[in-house]
């Protein structure tokens, strides 16, 4: 029934022609079932595709995500046999093996199966996509844990106690030893793992610890013990390609290693010597869960459309404004993955590179031989571009180039360091940009913050609601009632946090005639803020209480990310 999936799709109205064609497509590309490639495309969920399957087969659907199998029950099936047939066992029943399969017709599988375990097998039907990761999950080769490795380090790494630092020869030995490398490993493993943005690992006079930071809020994992400090820090400097011998300048590098499937995971290695040792920060850089789809970012519907319409300009500058970790970059990289065609030439200037793109001329900025944001800018005026990123505007010099860019044809991105859109033309002001030129380099101002996304499989719903807080946070009275709200729980998904990712809350403000007139007269930033209000612009606050009235964070969260409307 494979080859006729498409067709009885289409005749039972779940998918259009142009949405079968659209998948046939991506299924020569990447060499997957019909199913799977739907799923891809969007032309259907994977939850109606299930049931669909279920009901054209005559067997029960099936949610892997919702079941925990039994190690014994996973191991009647061999791996590479489960990878050839695409199926994961489930459970016992007397002399009955309950099998996911996402193609139940396929006797092939069935009398294999049949044959290899001794049990009469019973299909029932979930996605491949859902197959794929249950056998990913099941089948993965469990190594030792964080704990068995430290725990077994006392004995297995031999270091005289007490000793401060070792010398170049003897950190080089110590970081080859087989259970340093097995922790470094695990560390790094184990952030991937947990889905952390960055690994600290912290050096202190009686204490070594190493925390992750997830979903923007750092967690201790481990302590290893105090004596393995120089062992594991010249493991990640070797790693990295950094200079063991030099422990008083600070020093940065990359790490790249290869996960299963192809995937790859740089990690970007930031060493600082501090009173006790060297700090060492890693931010994980994970390309293929990079979200360049401007549509899913998180933008109201109208935001989105200003923003969309600033950087089809061909000329004036787009600016990009919050504070460090407040997916910035994310929001550059999406515009410049939009206008990214062989028709335009885009350069950026970025301090540090964090993801290389094909078709994009990105350069790194190495402030110790000159090459700082204004030389780079300098540089490109005379590279013939269309569209330039500058990583951040710090200084006069870098502000006065840009605004120059983009009154002469360029269309100029870049990020700065305020708490708001409004904020943002003061903060130019005063770098001594003069007011006629911010007001006719502009197109728009884009503040942004990230709130931790409640977990929907464990979310619970308030059922006291505290009106008075929700009034003071900013929600007008007369909408109290009209939606649900919603607290964090704890469940296996979300390692019991409450939170599952963040969501971007952004506050749009495109400089409509009006602000220009108002900041050439001399208008404060407050002054300049409710008047963008009038014209129709969201303030962070404003967006972060729309996500809360969606159940997408908690009320929590979003007065301790965004700053109140006072004016």
């Amino acid at each position: 029934m494979s080859g006729r999936l498409g067709e009885l799709l289409v005749r039972e109205n779940l998918i259009s022609v142009q949405q079968l064609r659209k998948a046939q497509e991506e299924q020569q590309k990447t060499g997957t079932r019909i199913g799977t490639a739907l799923i891809k495309v969007g032309a259907i969920e994977e939850s109606k595709l299930t049931d669909f399957l279920s009901k054209q087969y005559g067997v029960p659907a099936i949610n892997l995500k919702e079941f925990d199998v039994e190690p014994d029950i996973i191991k009647l099936v061999p791996k590479d046999v489960a990878e050839k047939h695409l199926v994961v066992p489930v459970n016992r029943a007397g002399s009955a093996l309950i099998v996911a399969m996402c193609d139940p017709s396929n006797i092939y599988a069935v009398d294999d199966l049949k044959f290899l375990t001794g049990y009469n097998i019973e299909a029932v039907v979930a996605s491949e996509p859902a197959i794929r990761e249950a056998i990913e999950r099941y089948y993965a080769e469990k190594g030792p844990s964080l704990e068995d490795i430290v725990g077994g380090m006392d004995d297995d790494v031999e270091m005289a106690e007490g000793e401060a630092e070792l010398g170049v020869e003897e950190a080089a030995r110590a970081a080859d030893d087989a259970p340093v490398i097995k922790l470094v490993n695990l560390i790094l493993k184990d952030a991937i793992g947990k889905r952390a943005s960055d690994i600290h690992i912290e050096p202190y006079e009686k204490d070594f610890r190493v925390r992750f930071r997830i979903d923007g809020v750092m967690y201790e994992v481990m302590k290893p013990p105090i004596k393995l400090k120089s062992a594991i820090t010249s493991r990640v400097k070797i790693m990295a390609q950094l200079d063991i011998s030099e422990r008083r300048l600070p020093q940065d590098g990359r790490i790249k290693i290869k996960l299963g499937g192809g995937k790859e995971m740089d990690f970007r290695v930031s060493v600082c010597p501090t009173l006790f040792g060297e700090k060492i920060v890693m931010r994980l850089l994970d390309k293929s869960n990079l979200q360049l789809d401007m549509t899913k970012l998180g933008f109201d519907a109208e935001p989105l459309k200003w923003f969309k319409d600033a950087i089809d300009r061909p000329y004036g500058m787009v600016l990009v404004t919050g504070p460090t970790g407040s997916g910035k970059t994310t929001t550059l990289y999406s515009a410049l993955a939009a206008l990214n065609d062989p028709t335009t030439n885009v350069c950026t200037a970025e301090d540090p590179v964090e993801f290389n793109f094909a078709g994009i001329n990105q350069v790194q900025m190495q402030e110790s031989i000159g090459l700082n944001f204004a030389a780079a800018l300098r540089s490109f005026l005379r590279q013939d571009p269309d569209t330039i990123m500058i990583g951040e505007i710090r200084d006069f010099e870098t502000a006065e180039i840009g605004v120059k860019a983009a009154l002469t044809g360029h269309l100029v991105l870049s990020t700065l360091h305020t708490n708001d859109a409004p904020g943002t033309v003061s903060r130019l002001l005063n770098m001594g940009i003069e007011p006629f030129m911010v007001t006719a380099s502009l197109n728009l101002i884009l503040a942004q913050r990230l709130c931790r996304r409640l977990c929907q499989a464990c979310k619970k719903q308030v059922q006291n609601v505290d009106e008075q807080a929700l009034i003071d946070a900013g929600i007008p009275a007369d909408k109290i009632g009209s939606f649900a709200l919603y607290d964090k729980g704890g469940c296996k998904e979300c390692n019991d946090r409450g939170y599952r990712g963040r969501v971007a809350v952004y506050e749009v403000m495109p400089f409509w005639d009006p602000l220009k007139e108002i900041v050439i007269n001399g208008a404060s930033a407050a002054e300049l803020k409710q008047e963008a209000i009038r014209l129709g612009m969201q303030t962070l606050r404003m967006a972060a209480l729309g996500k809360v009235m969606a159940g997408a964070t908690t009320i929590e969260e979003a007065v301790s990310n965004t700053a109140p409307d006072r004016f």
